[in-house]
C-alpha cells in the first residue's frame, strides 16, 4: 500500500497527489504511468506520472473525478493508503532535439504534459505550451509550465481565462506564424483526435498519449489493443505514445464507451442527489420509475406475453386499394402489452442493433407506464424520422435481432411497432415536439439530397445550432421516401409531417435544384457553405443487359415506382401516363421488387409474378413484405432468371425466356449462387416487365465535384468519420453504400452529422 504524503485541489474535481513510492520515483521517466488501484475490488486505473521526487521518494499524479474509480481516488485525502500503485510502466517519452515543439494538453492531460515539456526543454528545443480547459478553474499547473516553456498560450471554451476558442485554434495560431518541427498531445480522445486532424494537415509529426483507455498495464488482458497503421498495438506494452496520425481514434471512442451505462449506474453509489443527477437519472436504466416497472412484473411473467400482430387490412380489399396503409397500427391497449414484453435489460442487445443509436428500452419503457409523447420525444432524440423508421426499416435484422426473447426461442420484442405506434400517437395527439435546439451559430451548411441520409444529417446539425439548406432535384422532398416506396407501405402524409418537423427545427429547402447542373459546389463554397453532405442517392437502375430488354414496357423499378407514387400516373387526372400490364413480370427478390410487383397488382395486373435467381429463402425482401404480396395474391417463381424477351410487330413485350437455376456453394453475400440448369428453360406470356436487380449512384454529383475520389462502382469514397477526399465535403447513404435500407442511411447522415460539427468547432476561428 501506498500512502499520500499530500493533497492539493486544483479545481472542484481536480486534485493533486503526491504519493510515497520510492521505487517508482527513481526509475520513471517523462511519459511513464502508473496502474492505481482503490480497495480490494477496485478497477485498475492508468495514471500518468507528473512528476517526482528522489529525495522524498514520491511520485505526483493529477487527478480529475470522471467516474467511479477516479471518484473514489480522490475520496481519499493525506495520511490514507492507495491500496496498489504499480510501475512505471509503458514506453517512456522519446526525446530529442527536435527544434520547436508545441505540447497541447488539454484538461488533466496538462499533469502528464508536464514531465514531457520539461525533458524537451533541457534536451534544448523551442517550447510553445497551449494549454486548455472548459473554464479557468480547469487551467493546472500554469506556473510549472511557464518555468519550463518559450511561450503559454491557454484557451479556455468560456473565455474565462486566456483566448476563448478550443486548443486546436491555440495549436493552429502558432503552426501559422512559425516552423512547427513537433507537436505532442496529451487529453481527452476527442481533443487529440482533432489535433491530429490539424498537424497532419500541415504534416507536422505529432505524438499523442493514449493511457486512458487501458485496464491490466502490463500486457496481459489485451483490453487496451487499438489500431495504429492498420496494425493492432497495445497500449500498455508498445504505448502510451503513438503517432497521432496512425491511430484508429473512431475505434478507440467506441472502445472507451464499452462500459459507460454500467459505469454510470456505479456512480450512484457515491454520488449525493442533485437537481442534475435526477435529470440524468429520469433517463437512466435507474431511475425510479423504471425499476418499479421491472418489479411489477417477474421475467418469466413477461416472455410469457405472446408478441402482438399487427391490424392490417383485408388482403383482397387492399390488392385493389392503392393508397391505403396495410398495417393499421397498434391500440393503445396493445402497445402497453407488447411493451410489459420487453425486460429492460442491464446491457440491451437491441441498441447495438439500431444505426443511429434509438434508447429503445427507454421509449419502450415509456409506452408501458403510459406516457406515449415522452417514448416519442425519446425516439427524436436520436432519429429524426421515427414513423418513417417505424413502417419500413427492417427491424427483424437490426434491433430485433439482437431481442434477449430470441435466445430463450420466444419472438423478439416488437420494436418497430412500437416505434410507429409511438410516432403516431404524438403526430394524432397534435402535440409534436421539437428537439432542443442549440443556439444558433451562423455557420451555413449545405445538404445535397432530401432522403433518409440528408434527412437524418440536416435536423443533427440544426440541433447543433447550423444553418442548413437542403438541395433537392425533385419537386417533391423526401427522395426515395417519396418516390420509391408505395402509399400502402408509407403514406406521404407520415413523411410530410416528419419533414414539416424538420422545417420547425430551422432547416430550409430548395427543390427543383440540380447540384452539379442548376448550382456547383464551388458555387455553395462561395455563397459560403462551411461544410457540405452529399446524400444524392442510388437512383440509376441497373439493367440485365440481355437481349429484348429495350423493348416497349419494360422498364426499372425506379421509373415504374416514380411514375405512380410520385407522380400519381395512375389516377385519371394525373398528365404522367403508366403501363397497366395484365401479365406482370417482377424480376428481383428485394423490397423494392416487392413494392413494385404489389403495385401492379393494385393497377389491375391478372397476374403478378415475382421471379427471382435464388430460393425464396435468399430473398432480401423484409419477410413482413413477402407474406403480404403473398396474400395479395402476388406469384413467386423462384430459381428462374431472364436470359432474353421476345417483342411483338410493335416492339412491345410479350413473353420473356427463364433460365431454370438451381443453388450452388454461397458467395461473397453469404447466399447460395444461382447456377443455371443446362438446356432448362421456360418462356412465359408477359405484356409488362419490371427490372428491379439493384440500382448504381446517379453520377451527376459525384462528377461535378473536381478531384473527388470515387469508388469502382462510382460510390463517393469516404473514410471512417463520412468524410470525403475532399475537406468538409462529407457523405452517406446509397451515394456510399450503393443501396442500403432507410436506417443505415440515416445512420450515415447522423454519423456525419456527429464528425463535421466536431471538425468545424475544430475550425472556428481559422
Amino acid at each position: 500500500m501506498n500512502k499520500i504524503i499530500s493533497k492539493e485541489r486544483f479545481s472542484d474535481k481536480v486534485f493533486k497527489f503526491e504519493i510515497e513510492a520510492p521505487l517508482i520515483a527513481k526509475s520513471r521517466k517523462a511519459g511513464h504511468f502508473v496502474i492505481v488501484r482503490v480497495g480490494e475490488k477496485g478497477e485498475r486505473m492508468p495514471l500518468t506520472i507528473a512528476g517526482s521526487d528522489l529525495k522524498k521518494g514520491t511520485i505526483t499524479l493529477v487527478v480529475q473525478e470522471v467516474g467511479l474509480s477516479s471518484t473514489r481516488l480522490c475520496e481519499l485525502n493525506e495520511g490514507d493508503y492507495i491500496t496498489d500503485v504499480v510501475g512505471p510502466l509503458g514506453q517512456a517519452t522519446h526525446i530529442e532535439k527536435f527544434g520547436t515543439v508545441v505540447c497541447a494538453g488539454g484538461g488533466v492531460g496538462v499533469a502528464p504534459m508536464l514531465p514531457i515539456v520539461q525533458a524537451l526543454k533541457a534536451a534544448g528545443n523551442r517550447v510553445i505550451t497551449v494549454l486548455a480547459g472548459r473554464n479557468k478553474d480547469l487551467i493546472i499547473l500554469e506556473k510549472e509550465m511557464r518555468e519550463s516553456s518559450d511561450e503559454v498560450i491557454i484557451m479556455t471554451d468560456d473565455g474565462s481565462y486566456g483566448r476563448k476558442g478550443l486548443v486546436t485554434e491555440g495549436v493552429e495560431e502558432v503552426i501559422k506564424r512559425e516552423k512547427v518541427d513537433k507537436c505532442f498531445a496529451i487529453g481527452p480522445a476527442i481533443m487529440m483526435k482533432f489535433v491530429c486532424l490539424l498537424t497532419k494537415k500541415y504534416e507536422i509529426p505529432t505524438d499523442v498519449s493514449l493511457n486512458t483507455i487501458m485496464v491490466d498495464g502490463t500486457g496481459m488482458c489485451g483490453a487496451c489493443r487499438i489500431t495504429v497503421g492498420g496494425k493492432t498495438k497495445f497500449v500498455c506494452v508498445d504505448g502510451p505514445e503513438f503517432d497521432g496520425h496512425q491511430v484508429n481514434f473512431d475505434e478507440m471512442l467506441k472502445r472507451m464507451g464499452a462500459f459507460k451505462n454500467i459505469e454510470r449506474e456505479e456512480m450512484h453509489k457515491l454520488q449525493p442527489e442533485c437537481e442534475a443527477t435526477k435529470e440524468i437519472d429520469e433517463k437512466s436504466r435507474n431511475a425510479a420509475w423504471r425499476q418499479e416497472l421491472r418489479k411489477s412484473m417477474k421475467p418469466k411473467e413477461r416472455t410469457a406475453i405472446p408478441r402482438v400482430e399487427m391490424n392490417e387490412l383485408d388482403a383482397e380489399y387492399r390488392s385493389h386499394s392503392r393508397k391505403e396503409e396495410v398495417n393499421q397500427g397498434l391500440t393503445a391497449e396493445q402497445a402497453v402489452t407488447e411493451a410489459k414484453r420487453c425486460l429492460d435489460c442491464a446491457n440491451p442487445g437491441c441498441m447495438e442493433g439500431c444505426p443511429v443509436g434509438i434508447d429503445i428500452p427507454r421509449f419502450i419503457k415509456n409506452i408501458e407506464r403510459g406516457e406515449f409523447l415522452e417514448a416519442a420525444k425519446t425516439l427524436k432524440e436520436t432519429s429524426a424520422l421515427p414513423a418513417v423508421c417505424g413502417r419500413v426499416c427492417p427491424q427483424e435484422k437490426q434491433c430485433e435481432s439482437k431481442c434477449i426473447h430470441l435466445k430463450m426461442n420466444e419472438k423478439p420484442v416488437a420494436i418497430g411497432y412500437l416505434e410507429r405506434f409511438a410516432a403516431d400517437y404524438e403526430r394524432e395527439s397534435g402535440q409534436i415536439s421539437v428537439p432542443v435546439i442549440a443556439e444558433k451559430n451562423g455557420i451555413k451548411i449545405a445538404v445535397i439530397g432530401s432522403g433518409p441520409a440528408g434527412l437524418a444529417f440536416a435536423g443533427d446539425m440544426a440541433k447543433y445550432g447550423y444553418d442548413v439548406t437542403v438541395f433537392e432535384a425533385l419537386h417533391e422532398i423526401g427522395g426515395v421516401l417519396k418516390y420509391g416506396i408505395p402509399e400502402f407501405r408509407l403514406p406521404n402524409k407520415i413523411v410530410d409531417v416528419e419533414i414539416d418537423n424538420l422545417s420547425k427545427m430551422g432547416v430550409n429547402f430548395i427543390k427543383d435544384c440540380i447540384v452539379g447542373k442548376t448550382i456547383g459546389v464551388e458555387d455553395l463554397k462561395a455563397e459560403g457553405f462551411k461544410g457540405i453532405f452529399v446524400a444524392s442517392g442510388a437512383g440509376l437502375p441497373n439493367f440485365m443487359n440481355i437481349p429484348g430488354e429495350n423493348s416497349i414496357n419494360i422498364m426499372s423499378s425506379n421509373e415504374y415506382l416514380t411514375r405512380v407514387n410520385l407522380m400519381d400516373a395512375a389516377s385519371e387526372d394525373s398528365d404522367t401516363p403508366v403501363a397497366f400490364g395484365k401479365n406482370v413480370a417482377v424480376i428481383g427478390g428485394g423490397n423494392t421488387a416487392m413494392d413494385s410487383v404489389r403495385t401492379a397488382k393494385r393497377l389491375g395486373a391478372e397476374r403478378a409474378i415475382i421471379i427471382y435467381r435464388r430460393s425464396e429463402e435468399e430473398m432480401p425482401a423484409r419477410i413482413e413484405e413477402v407474406k403480404h404480396a403473398k396474400e395479395e395474391g402476388v406469384e413467386f417463381l423462384t430459381l428462374h432468371n431472364p436470359i432474353e424477351y421476345i417483342a411483338d410487330e410493335q416492339g412491345c413485350v410479350k413473353q420473356v425466356i427463364l433460365q431454370k437455376m438451381e443453388l450452388g456453394e454461397p458467395d461473397a453475400s453469404g447466399r447460395r449462387s444461382p447456377v443455371a440448369i443446362p438446356g432448362a428453360t421456360e418462356t412465359i406470356d408477359i405484356d409488362l416487365a419490371i427490372v428491379s436487380v439493384g440500382v448504381s449512384p446517379n453520377p451527376i454529383v459525384p462528377s461535378s465535384i473536381k478531384g473527388l475520389e470515387l469508388g469502382r462502382k462510382g460510390t463517393i469514397t469516404v473514410d471512417d468519420n463520412m468524410e470525403s477526399s475532399i475537406p468538409m465535403i462529407y457523405a452517406g447513404g446509397d451515394i456510399v453504400r450503393g443501396g442500403a435500407t432507410v436506417i443505415l442511411a440515416m445512420g450515415d447522415g447522423r454519423k456525419a452529422a456527429a464528425a463535421m460539427n466536431e471538425q468545424l468547432k475544430a475550425n472556428a476561428g481559422n
